[in-house]
């Protein structure tokens, strides 16, 4: 059975999508941003949660700043993207529940009045929703290199509060010369998929 998806965007978004390493000099706009956002935004969570929190990084100032959070070989890429993304959890998600879940406004007290629930329940939301943001990123034409290779402790005292749990960062732009690693191997359908 085939997929319903063209191939061609098959492809985009995934067989031949790479992290990124080198990036062109066009820019990324905010339009561009916002429409990759307006995109993923509808992609599932448990009860509708939206922890994802998008601290975009423009200014040459913000850019030194983060560059000096991130692992050695990660630098340079953070530091010549068109556009950098740091991507958090916000850990009082709770309180827009109400609004987000109409069904069932309780849910906010009922699930996450302890601050333990809502960092594990924002920890794994918000990672769901970085995975549709590096998707979109795909589905606008362009390349992501997402990165966890920093310190992170770092990142949230520079540029977040003790609410925001910094997940990765990703650089955001056309790829460049020598963008991409060789493609590397996957795990088969029978090495991963079990029924019972």
């Amino acid at each position: 059975m085939s997929l319903v998806l063209d191939p061609a965007a098959q492809d985009l978004l995934f067989r031949e999508a790479r992290t990124a390493n080198t990036f062109t000099d066009e820019p990324v706009s905010d339009e561009q941003i916002q429409a990759i956002y307006d995109l993923v935004k509808y992609g599932p969570t448990a009860f509708n949660q939206t922890p994802l929190r998008i601290t975009l990084v423009r200014s040459a100032e913000a850019r030194e700043r983060l560059v000096q959070h991130m692992a050695e070989g990660n630098q340079a890429k953070t530091a010549t993207a068109p556009v950098v993304a740091i991507l958090s959890a916000d850990n009082e998600f709770h309180e827009e529940l109400p609004t987000l879940l109409p069904a069932f406004p309780q849910a906010k007290d009922l699930f996450f009045s302890e601050r333990s629930a809502r960092e594990s329940a924002a920890g794994l939301n918000a990672a769901l929703q970085a995975a549709y943001f590096i998707i979109g990123v795909r589905a606008a034409g362009l390349a992501a290199g997402p990165m966890t290779g920093a310190d992170l402790a770092g990142i949230q005292k520079e540029f977040l509060d003790d609410d925001h749990t910094p997940l990765m960062v990703v650089n955001i732009g056309k790829p460049g010369a020598d963008a991409w690693y060789p493609r590397s191997p996957r795990l088969a359908y029978d090495d991963v998929i079990t029924t019972v």
